[in-house]
């Protein structure tokens, strides 16, 4: 069964490479948008932001962060996470760093995004719960196959964990 999950990412920089993860074609996410798209629901203002993410959320069972260079930080990338985590749903990181981008390009690897959040009143940091996988490899193929082999596993595993807590 291949689980429908909603892809968090910074759309400018890290687009090309959460292509290249969606095509793997080992989990279902929703339909990226082109930059015109993008901008089009950016221009209705914050409501249609956070409409069309909540719409895109539903019947997932997973919010994947795909985390590039300058994802941690970012707005709606930490609005995702936890909406997700809200709504019972797994939430799990994966660096995307070392993938290539459209100029063949790999970036460097950015900070956790989940790092400085809390869960039970701040007494467990989101971090510690919620995991960040750097696939193994050291170049953008050998990092392309360990995310194609493991990411159906640490979608499993992340909705486990949202079972747990």
């Amino acid at each position: 069964m291949t689980r429908k999950v909603f892809f968090s990412f910074r759309y400018k920089l890290d687009n090309w490479r959460v292509q290249t993860v969606k095509n793997m074609g080992r989990v279902e996410g929703q339909p990226l948008l082109t930059s015109n798209q993008w901008e089009d629901v950016a221009r209705n203002g914050d409501t249609a932001i956070q409409r069309w993410i909540d719409e895109q959320m539903a019947g997932k069972s997973c919010d994947i962060v795909l985390i590039g260079n300058q994802t941690a930080g970012r707005r709606w990338v930490e609005y995702e996470f936890k909406k997700a985590w809200g709504d019972g749903k797994g939430v799990v990181g994966i660096y995307i760093h070392q993938l290539l981008d459209q100029n063949r390009r790999p970036t460097s690897k950015g900070r956790n995004p989940f790092a400085g959040f809390t869960l039970n009143d701040g007494k467990v940091a989101f971090d510690r719960v919620v995991r960040a996988y750097d696939p193994a490899g050291y170049n953008s193929t050998s990092v392309y196959a360990s995310i194609s082999e493991n990411i159906e596993t640490w979608v499993e595993e992340a909705i486990q964990i949202r079972k747990q807590w």
